[in-house]
């Protein structure tokens, strides 16, 4: 592994007390032992549920090269037989390195939020910017107060590019996380009804959004979805943050990164896009309108990066959804193979929206059905019940023959729907296991999609271990 920080570098960007002296370099940042691998310097934060001091000892077993404690908790922790560097606030110290690798770092630097799109785009990026030069990213959706400084106290030095994924559900949570990226690019790929719960409007959470324009480094750029209602909303509040550069990505006629021609099949899109005059033919692996829309902001990020277009675009032919945010298995089962969507990281109305289309798109084979599998979207407030009672349209929309419901939010939707529409509702995600693993017959298309609070990902991974994956080609 090579030198992430030396010990000298970290006291001083911590501006810690040592106490000891380590002998190798740190290869690693930590927050979690269960992940922590040998080198690593532990960060022992103390969270909501769990103090990290804790746990210094797992992470001193687990091989860390050193411990960043706090000065309050140092007497409980005894004599611990690896360096440690003691500071007021460990996770303002998290933060001080990621500053730090921020200031040391020549990489581009693109920062991406969003009410949907967010991992997904970033996953694009890390995957389109690595044909052009080497790629620093969260493997996983850390874009929160812990998860930003952790992602950039992770940056090596010499990376050539850096994709940051910023996240919030309250105001003024976007603006102090985006000031420690310092971005070149500043992405918004959608405003929606996520988290409206704290919200007075949609508006409102435009505005939140916007926050990310005000950390864009002198002469930044802010590249903005187009095709949004929001649009006027963002670009003014890019204005107003004295951002020059205000590029926009969609199919409508003013785009700068615009969509001339796209062709949506069951796994795989094809698209056109022109920029400034120049086209350009892509392949996208993975399926869905809204995965095109989220290429267009890749794409739109590279071109302002002055990094290959033609290397990035065809990077995405490879491009495959993750666990919970469209993934698809082939499964079999006694007489033939089914289709499962995995949809089960989120939910709001429009990644729900985004979710039908991909039902729509698939293709049951002979006998087979399009089967929704359906649990609350979270955090919708005085909203929930006409947001959860609209998704009604959806259902119908794209030819669903049966739905299985989970939480009380989605009794709005089981009253909605249109009698003759086979539909199993129940209060917990536990009640609907044997009934969807009784139901899938060879030849269904089962989409799985709700709010990560509802806990579908068990859902899936019970459908995954109770059926094998079919054979390459099947």
């Amino acid at each position: 592994m090579s030198t992430l920080w030396t010990f000298e570098a970290l006291v001083q960007a911590t501006g810690g007390r040592p106490l000891g002296q380590a002998s190798g370099p740190i290869t690693g940042i930590s927050i979690d032992t269960r992940t922590l691998n040998p080198g690593d310097a532990f960060f022992a934060i103390e969270g909501e549920r769990f103090d990290g001091h804790s746990f210094a000892t797992a992470a001193m077993a687990a091989g860390a090269s050193v411990l960043i404690v706090a000065e309050a908790k140092l007497p409980a922790l005894g004599r611990l037989a690896v360096p440690m560097v003691v500071v007021p606030d460990v996770l303002g110290a998290l933060e001080d390195l990621g500053r730090a690798a921020r200031l040391r770092s020549r990489a581009k630097v693109v920062a991406v939020t969003g009410s949907v799109g967010k991992t997904s785009t970033k996953n694009m990026m890390r995957q389109a910017f690595s044909a052009c030069g080497s790629v620093h990213a969260a493997d996983r959706s850390f874009n929160n107060h812990w998860g930003v400084p952790l992602t950039l106290a992770r940056m090596p030095a010499d990376c050539d590019y850096a994709i940051f994924e910023i996240g919030m559900n309250h105001p003024d949570e976007i603006r102090p996380l985006v000031k420690m990226v310092r971005p070149h690019i500043a992405v918004v790929t959608l405003v929606a009804a996520a988290h409206l719960g704290f919200f007075n409007s949609v508006e409102e959470i435009a505005h939140a959004k916007g926050e990310i324009f005000e950390g864009l480094v002198k002469g930044g750029a802010a590249l903005i979805n187009r095709d949004d209602a929001h649009w006027d909303t963002l670009a003014r509040l890019a204005e107003e943050a004295g951002v020059k550069t205000i590029a926009g990505f969609g199919a409508h006629e003013k785009a700068d990164i615009r969509l001339t021609h796209v062709e949506c099949g069951p796994q795989s899109s094809t698209f056109a896009i022109e920029i400034d005059g120049e086209a350009t033919e892509v392949r996208l692996g993975a399926p869905g309108r809204h995965m095109v829309q989220n290429a267009l902001a890749t794409l739109g990020a590279v071109h302002l990066a002055q990094a290959d277009m033609q290397k990035a675009a065809m990077a995405l032919g490879s491009f495959d959804a993750e666990a919970g945010r469209g993934a698809r298995h082939r499964l079999m089962l006694d007489g033939g193979a089914f289709t499962l969507i995995d949809e089960s990281f989120n939910a709001n109305p429009a990644s729900m929206a985004a979710a039908f289309d991909l039902l729509k798109r698939a293709e049951p084979e002979a006998g087979g059905r399009r089967i929704a599998v359906l649990g609350d979207m979270a955090e919708l407030g005085e909203h929930a019940e006409k947001l959860h009672a609209g998704l009604a349209g959806m259902v119908t929309d794209a030819g669903t023959e049966l739905v299985f419901l989970a939480g009380r939010e989605m009794k709005a939707l089981a009253a909605a729907l249109p009698e003759g529409l086979p539909v199993e509702h129940r209060e917990a995600t536990d009640d609907l296991r044997a009934l969807v693993l009784a139901a899938v017959k060879p030849g269904d298309a089962v989409m799985i999609k709700s709010s990560k609070s509802i806990g579908f990902n068990k859902l899936v991974d019970a459908i995954l271990k109770t059926y094998p994956g079919a054979a390459t080609g099947d």
